[in-house]
């Protein structure tokens, strides 16, 4: 199923929420993309129709699986284009912020996994012995720390 990126926004901002509240409601999304509630009530009752979300009218909204695996896709396919544009080219990092933003919906999947590769070995993360958790802010603060030291080493 392909969706649109207002939909894969939608799911991510979701799950973002669903990590930090724990329940989530129409208000809670329309405050955090700063919209009209009635256009996430439209949002949401699509997204429900496609069996991404678990929602009744008035009540909470909850990812199923298949909404949180794409949730979860599109925050790494943003993770790994603001990596690669702050620690590889060196973007600063509201501009790499917002452009990793813009450009997670023109980058196909296969090209993310590559790029992901591509970074992995430049700054030599493959051999990091740890239960990295991409969804886990801790870890990914932890993987830039690692990874900008290892690129000030390399250009010493």
């Amino acid at each position: 199923m392909k969706l649109t990126s207002s939909q894969e926004e939608y799911l991510k901002t979701i799950y973002l929420l669903e990590k930090d509240n724990k329940k989530v409601r129409v208000t809670d999304i329309a405050l955090k993309l700063k919209i009209t509630k009635p256009s996430v009530n439209k949002a949401v009752n699509l997204l429900k129709d496609m069996k991404l979300i678990d929602y009744k009218a008035y009540g909470d909204i909850k990812l199923t699986k298949e909404g949180e695996n794409y949730a979860i896709e599109v925050i790494k396919k943003q993770d790994v284009l603001k990596l690669f544009l702050v620690e590889i080219l060196e973007v600063d990092k509201q501009q790499a912020e917002e452009e990793a933003i813009a450009m997670k919906y023109a980058i196909s999947e296969p090209t993310v996994k590559k790029l992901n590769k591509y970074i992995t070995q430049v700054m030599k993360l493959d051999d990091i012995d740890c239960d990295y958790d991409a969804n886990n802010e801790k870890c990914r603060n932890c993987i830039k720390i690692k990874a900008q030291n290892r690129l000030r080493e390399k250009t010493k």
